[in-house]
This record gives C-alpha cells, sequence and structure tokens, in this order.
C-alpha cells in the first residue's frame, strides 16, 4: 500500500465540548478500521526506526503499526504485547509527543505518525474479541514481593509471573491500580481497563492483597522474614505539596490527589455512591500539570461555574500535555497565567471566598531549564472562589524509608537506585517509578518494573 502523504494526523473523534464538560464518559471515541487503516499508512517503515528508540519499553513500533496496515489488527496488538503489558493504557496517557512520536520523521515536515492512538485502537480492537484469561505459568518455587499496585508494580509482578515466581502486590488502597485507579479521570482512562489488566495478573497466579500500608501493617524486614527473595517497591509519589501561603487551613482548600481520589478510586461522581465531595461554584486550581488539568475539568464535571489553572509561568513552560491543555479550554477552563497566589481569604464561617494572586514575569532560566518567574510589584488582584486546589507535585512517602534499614535516598526524599538495575542501596531490595523518579509518567514508570524484574531474576537466579 502507497504511502500516504497526509501532513496531519487522522482526526480523533471526540465527544463535543459542551457534551462532555458535564458527564464522565471517555472524551476521545477512538478511530474506526479505516481511521486507523489510513492514519498507518503515513509510516514510513523507517530502517533506523528512531521511534522505538523513544519509547521507554521498546515497542517495536513499525512493526505493529505495518500489520493495521495490512488489517491484521490482532497481530498488532500481539505485537505491542511482546514489551508494553499495559497497551491500552498507554494508548490513552502516554506523553508519545515528547517520546515516541518526537522522534517520528513525518513530525520533521508536518504532524508525526498518531503512534499513541494506534496503540490504542489496536488493543480496544483486541478487548471487544476477546476476554483474555492468562495462563498461570509452572512456579519456579522462588518469592518475590512488590509494594504498590501502580505502573510500576503491576509491570514488575507480571514479568516475573510470566518466569514463575510466585508474587505477592501490597497495596495501601482497597483497590488494586494506584494512581492509575486514584489519579487519572474516568474521561481519560476507563478503570475496566485498569481492571482488566489487573484480573489478568491474578489470573497468572499473582496474589494481590489490599488495604497493606508497608512500613505500618507489615515492614520491608518483615516480608525478608516471611519468606520472600527480593522486594520491589513501586509505591509512587503520593505525598502532596502545598502551596505555602497564608489561609491554607480554611475550609475548601484541598490538594489535587484528595480531590481526584474522592473522584475516581472513590465515585464521588456518581450518584450511587455516599462519597463526600465538595462541588464548588468557582474554583481556582494551583499548578500547570497533568494534574492540575486532571482536577480543573473534574471541577468543571462536578458543576462549577468559574474554573481557573492558576499557574505562575506562561503556557509555554507549561508541563502538561498539549492534548490536556486543549482539551481544558475547549470546556471552558480559564487560564490565569503569569500568575501566583499570595493568599487565601476566607469568610466569617471559615470558608474559602477569595484567593489573592499577584502578576508574574519570566526573568533568567532556573535550574530546570525554565525562565524563572518573577513577582510584579504592586500587581496583587483577587479571583472570587470558593474552592482552592493545589496542584503543584508530589512526594513519595517517606514511611517506607523511614522504618527500612539500608535505604538511602535524595533530598527530595526519592530512593537513590542503580539506573540499569534500578537495586536499591539495601541488599535485595529493588525500586522503581515514582518514588525513584518523582512524580512522572505511566510509561516510564513501566519501564523502571521491567527492568526491576530482569535484574530481580538475575539477583534470585544467576
Amino acid at each position: 500500500m502507497a504511502i500516504n502523504k497526509q501532513m496531519e494526523k487522522t482526526p480523533m473523534p471526540e465527544q463535543k465540548p459542551d457534551i462532555r464538560a458535564s458527564n464522565f464518559d471517555e472524551v476521545a471515541t477512538g478511530y474506526t478500521e479505516e481511521m486507523a487503516v489510513n492514519e498507518a499508512t503515513r509510516c514510513l517503515d523507517c530502517k533506523h526506526r528512531p521511534c522505538v528508540a523513544g519509547c521507554p519499553v521498546n515497542v517495536q513500533i513499525p512493526d505493529f503499526i505495518a500489520r493495521i496496515v495490512k488489517g491484521n489488527f490482532e497481530g498488532a496488538y500481539q505485537t505491542i504485547k511482546q514489551t508494553n503489558s499495559l497497551p491500552a493504557v498507554c494508548g490513552r496517557v502516554c506523553p508519545q509527543e515528547s517520546q515516541c512520536e518526537l522522534k517520528c520523521v513525518r513530525g520533521i515536515k508536518g504532524e508525526p505518525v498518531a503512534i499513541g492512538r494506534l496503540e490504542r485502537f489496536a488493543a480496544d480492537y483486541h478487548m471487544k474479541l476477546h476476554e483474555d484469561k492468562a495462563e498461570r505459568p509452572k512456579s519456579n518455587g522462588h518469592r518475590v514481593a512488590v509494594v504498590g499496585s501502580g505502573p510500576a508494580g503491576l509491570t514488575c509482578a507480571g514479568d516475573l509471573a510470566k518466569l514463575g515466581y510466585r508474587v505477592t502486590v501490597f497495596e495501601a488502597f482497597h483497590t488494586a491500580g494506584g494512581v492509575l485507579m486514584y489519579g487519572i479521570p474516568e474521561f481519560r482512562l476507563p478503570k475496566a481497563i485498569v481492571q482488566r489488566e489487573i484480573d489478568m495478573l491474578r489470573d497468572m497466579g499473582v496474589d494481590i492483597e489490599t488495604n497493606m500500608v508497608i512500613g505500618k501493617v507489615i515492614s520491608i524486614d518483615e516480608l525478608f522474614e516471611q519468606g520472600f527473595e527480593a522486594v520491589f517497591i513501586g509505591s509512587g509519589a503520593g505525598l502532596p505539596s502545598f502551596i505555602g501561603i497564608p489561609g491554607e487551613g480554611l475550609l475548601g482548600v484541598m490538594s489535587a490527589n484528595e480531590f481526584l481520589t474522592r473522584i475516581n478510586l472513590m465515585k464521588a461522581y456518581r450518584d450511587d455512591y455516599d462519597t463526600p465531595i465538595r462541588r464548588a461554584k468557582r474554583a481556582a486550581v494551583v499548578g500547570g500539570g497533568n494534574v492540575a488539568m486532571d482536577a480543573a475539568r473534574c471541577a468543571k464535571r462536578l458543576g462549577a461555574e468559574s474554573v481557573y489553572i492558576v499557574y505562575r509561568r506562561s503556557e509555554n513552560e507549561m508541563p502538561a500535555r498539549l492534548e490536556e491543555i486543549h482539551h481544558a479550554k475547549e470546556e471552558g477552563i480559564e487560564f490565569c497565567l503569569l500568575t501566583a497566589p499570595v493568599k487565601i481569604h476566607g469568610d466569617t464561617n471559615g470558608n474559602v471566598n477569595a484567593l489573592e494572586c499577584v502578576k508574574m514575569e519570566l526573568g533568567e532560566p532556573d535550574e530546570s531549564g525554565r525562565r524563572r518567574p518573577i513577582e510584579i510589584k504592586d500587581s496583587n488582584f483577587m479571583l472570587e472562589v470558593d474552592m482552592v486546589i493545589a496542584a503543584i507535585g508530589n512526594t513519595p512517602n517517606p514511611l517506607i524509608r523511614m522504618t527500612t534499614s539500608g535505604l538511602e535516598a535524595n533530598r527530595k526524599g526519592c530512593l537513590i537506585v542503580d539506573e540499569n538495575t534500578m537495586k536499591t542501596t539495601r541488599e535485595g531490595v529493588y525500586a522503581g517509578g515514582d518514588i525513584v523518579t518523582g512524580a512522572a509518567t505511566v510509561i516510564l514508570a513501566m519501564g523502571a518494573g521491567k527492568q526491576a524484574a530482569r535484574a530481580i531474576d538475575e539477583y534470585i537466579q544467576p
């Protein structure tokens, strides 16, 4: 089939903004078979495959796209699954624009091939036709503990289970899935997709124990005493950072972590759940990352008339995905850029009623490479809001580190590991994902889980 010289990506069908802004159904509805084939024919099948080098789990991208071109959609899915255990997840939430698609040759003159959309298509096609039930591999007699059931933990557990290890996953929440369940809204990542992957792990013999706070219910040392030969820590970075301004103790101020957990994991947006949630009329979300976009869009869906993103730099410096910024704007989220909060004001009953802000300008780049925001004197102004959500980042919970001897961390509280093996400073303990990198992406956490699984196998069975 001839190369499709179309310069732009095949558009992804979506719910209309005015409709989706009041529901939690998935925004993007996915390619049809015809759309997928049309987009796949844009791939040049480059010999040097730069897109593969841009993928943290080395999906053989030209190979799976070539199968889509030929109409072999199931073959495309199986090709992806060889290295990526969560294709339906990654096709939806991975920042392809800064990874595989960034390296795509078609992006030099025009838009890159829509690799993420094609990955999602192949995964969704498979899920519509197949009820997966994984076979349980023959046991090799060795036991490994995995702490945390987010993308790093699930990937590590799955890879070890395939090798015959008896794996037990310990999850602090009452439901497995980590950030995939509590952090990412249903309209971006349907939870049924995550649950299906978790059920597959159980079919393979992975035991998942919930409500297990490692460092509180049981320690890492006790896991070794119980017969586990290695431990992988993938407990993420779930400790929220707050803004550090006066008024943060007022009613109506919360972290994005709490807000999103109530909505996503505890289903506060559904009428058949009684999870309490604050429904604002006017909400301000402080931050410029994907979490800030998720929180703002959730507030809008819960009925807020006005939702503001308050970010101290310009849109060019925003760490959020371009797609998420675009969707937020379409849904009516207002962007207060080059703006920093300085004080939260309240009424006589202790409820938030305004967010005082100052205007900023950009100076020289700081250590992150982004231009440093500088306050403009006497530029204070008020945003009338009844809710303020802090979405300015997370750090690892120190509980595991504080209750485990021999684990060293950097000044940000992230565990120190060997980058090749993910081995920590404690013998037999490995770590990966946000607890090592700080808040990052799903696919990077999965890559770390795969690295650790290989290293653990070599450690136990050299």
